[in-house]
């Protein structure tokens, strides 16, 4: 808390305006995003090492937040005060800090697999503000911060080798795909058998729980749609840049869209896990195998007559 309170005696109105923006890098939409745009324009295999350490990151993530039950820094000391704006994506137990898993795993994935110093180092110091920006805000301790860090540097350095032979090798990808399902049906498994205490959140646990069921849907979504591409599409990423940039904005209003209308048509029929597992499912398998049918016709776009 000492360390907490010191950046507390730093904040201004400019400060918190500006830590409130760079914390923001750290949603799942802004990795959901990154990681279509490497998918989709940049290199799809860089795009399935994001995906693959942002799950399993994501996984472990929960997994501590459920066994440790960290109370955030204003519920164990409620004199404490955070930057109030920034409470809204704070919630759920405290330790890891899922905002720095996100961005060290997505950003830091990018630096290791560009050979542009440059661009490596933005992306580094990028990933070292957001995850400074919990701090600062008041959501997070060092050791949650820290903790998030460490582990997505582990994965990107452990998964990126892999993948690279994933490239040229689909047994590779299957293994690793295999792998995700199995850490994938363990935390299911942990969640439903686990005898947790009396004093456990029941809305830290349905989150949980709920999280657990989306990131299965989408592996299984991962699974079908790699398969349908290896073995029938083999889309390609370039494009003109007029036709690049309209394959993203129509790719991610679609999704947006689908995830919306998928909860509200699902909402209709039930609010249960199988559901979310469902919902993820087919937004995957349409970002993963349906949307690149259309790339060809970007390909056109904003070429050479």
């Amino acid at each position: 808390m000492d360390i907490l309170k010191a950046l507390a005696s730093l904040r201004n109105p400019v400060l918190d305006k500006l830590m409130q923006g760079v914390t923001y890098l750290g949603e799942e939409l802004v990795f959901m995003a990154v990681a279509l745009i490497l998918f989709w324009c940049v290199d799809k295999w860089k795009g399935y090492f994001i995906l693959a350490v942002g799950f399993i990151g994501t996984i472990l993530n929960q997994f501590l937040k459920l066994a440790f039950r960290v109370p955030r820094p204003w519920v164990k000391d409620p004199s404490f005060e955070i930057v109030e704006s920034a409470r809204n994506g704070a919630g759920g137990y405290s330790f890891p800090s899922g905002h720095t898993q996100n961005a060290i795993g997505t950003f830091g994935g990018i630096a290791r697999g560009t050979k542009k110093t440059w661009l490596r180092v933005v992306l580094i110091v990028l990933s070292c503000l957001i995850a400074f920006s919990r701090m600062y805000l008041g959501v997070h301790y060092p050791t949650d911060v820290g903790v998030a860090l460490v582990t997505a540097v582990v994965l990107i350095f452990v998964l990126y080798p892999i993948m690279q032979k994933a490239k040229n090798d689909p047994r590779w990808m299957y293994g690793v795909l295999g792998c995700m399902t199995l850490v994938a049906i363990g935390y299911l498994c942990y969640l439903n058998l686990w005898k947790f205490p009396a004093d456990l959140d029941a809305d830290n646990y349905n989150e949980g729980l709920s999280n657990g069921w989306k990131l299965f849907g989408a592996l299984v979504g991962l699974i079908v749609a790699y398969s349908i591409d290896e073995r029938k599409i083999r889309f390609r990423e370039q494009a003109p840049l007029p036709g690049q940039i309209c394959k993203v904005v129509v790719g991610l209003a679609l999704i947006v869209g689908l995830k919306s209308g998928l909860k509200a048509v699902f909402g209709m029929i039930s609010d249960g896990a199988f559901w979310d597992a469902a919902r993820y499912f087919l937004i995957v398998v349409f970002a993963g195998a349906v949307w690149p049918l259309s790339f060809p016709l970007w390909q056109k776009v904003g070429g050479k007559k």
